[in-house]
């Protein structure tokens, strides 16, 4: 154990199991140990083939849910933890393993996510279109030796397009969100407002789905461009810690369904009893372009009023006439100043 808190329970401690990320180790999470641990056992553990644990990491494979498994198996039977009152706490690649053992039947009190995915392939390869720089930042985060050889056989694939039936049942299997309707466990999911690897449309589909208690935290963090943890670092652990004091300990707290993190942040959330309401900005761009082979077709839209801001990815509409030697069509939406992307 990281920590154990100097409380006395009748029936055991209650604890949390934390999970780091892709090329992290357990130390990451000492943060999390020091705001959890005065309420809680906190059980941080290097994932396969990271940290000073061996083996081989294939990205929550089967075996990486079957160590998560043994590993709250293995906390259960302590003679010192409440077996019922165990929750599970996962960012990035430990938040998408908690979702999985959640729908195989892990049987967690409570768990938390953040800036995770519910669905890896929508996620990296959206319309098919492999994010390839994404995804070559996440594979070089994990030294050579220590790739399963699943995770090399399709990281080609991955990075090119290529082979889309392959890598769609690759994620397939270390994604929750064909199962997350089924789920009576209560969750709550932090997401990042600007997170270009896993969006908010991540966590909105799964909230959508899931059934029994459940909480959305839109934040002022994420992957690239964001960082974790974020200027609302305070506010993510101060809830986490009153959601696992109610659904482990039983203390009353009440929250609101989702939240909204100002960016900047000023340190107070916009509060809605559901998803908020979104309506469609459309902004047409006329013109047509004749391309011979590849390059790039560019138009500017007129000065927008006001703010904006996307709830999900936004969407562009082309016609396009094709007549051989294309595969396919980017769009890289930005906005001015130069150099702020807002979408790719």
């Amino acid at each position: 154990f990281e920590h154990m808190p100097e409380l006395k329970w009748t029936y055991g401690y209650p604890a949390v199991v934390a999970l780091h990320g892709l090329g992290g180790k357990r130390q990451d999470l000492n943060f999390l140990g020091r705001a959890l641990g005065d309420s809680f056992a906190v059980l941080t553990y290097d994932a396969r083939g990271h940290g000073q644990s061996g083996g081989l990491t294939s990205i929550d494979g089967p075996r990486e849910i079957a160590d998560l498994r043994e590993v709250h198996d293995w906390l259960a039977a302590r003679p010192e933890i409440d077996r019922t009152r165990i929750g599970a706490w996962g960012i990035s690649l430990g938040g998408a393993a908690v979702l999985r053992s959640v729908v195989e039947g892990v049987q967690w009190a409570a768990v938390e996510t953040l800036q995770t995915w519910t669905d890896l392939y929508s996620a990296l390869l959206p319309q098919g279109l492999s994010k390839s720089g994404a995804l070559a930042q996440f594979l070089n985060s994990i030294p050579p030796d220590r790739l399963d050889p699943s995770l090399a056989a399709i990281r080609n694939d991955a990075l090119t397009s290529t082979n889309l039936p392959a890598l769609h049942a690759w994620a397939d299997v270390r994604s929750s969100r064909s199962q997350l309707a089924k789920v009576q466990t209560p969750v709550f999911m932090f997401q990042g407002r600007r997170d270009f690897a896993f969006d908010v449309t991540q966590a909105k589909a799964g909230y959508r789905l899931l059934k029994g208690p459940k909480r959305l935290y839109v934040g002022d963090f994420g992957h690239a461009p964001s960082t974790f943890p974020g200027p609302d670092i305070a506010q993510v652990t101060a809830l986490g810690l009153r959601w696992f004091r109610r659904y482990l300990v039983g203390a009353p707290a009440s929250f609101a369904q989702v939240s909204l993190a100002p960016s900047p942040w000023r340190g107070k959330l916009r509060a809605y009893s559901a998803l908020p309401a979104t309506r469609p900005l459309v902004v047409r761009l006329g013109g047509t372009d004749s391309l011979s082979g590849p390059g790039r077709a560019q138009r500017t839209s007129g000065r927008l009023t006001g703010k904006v801001e996307t709830f999900g990815p936004p969407q562009l509409k082309v016609t396009a006439r094709l007549r051989g030697g294309w595969s396919r069509l980017v769009a890289v939406l930005t906005a001015k100043p130069p150099g702020k992307p807002v979408i790719v």
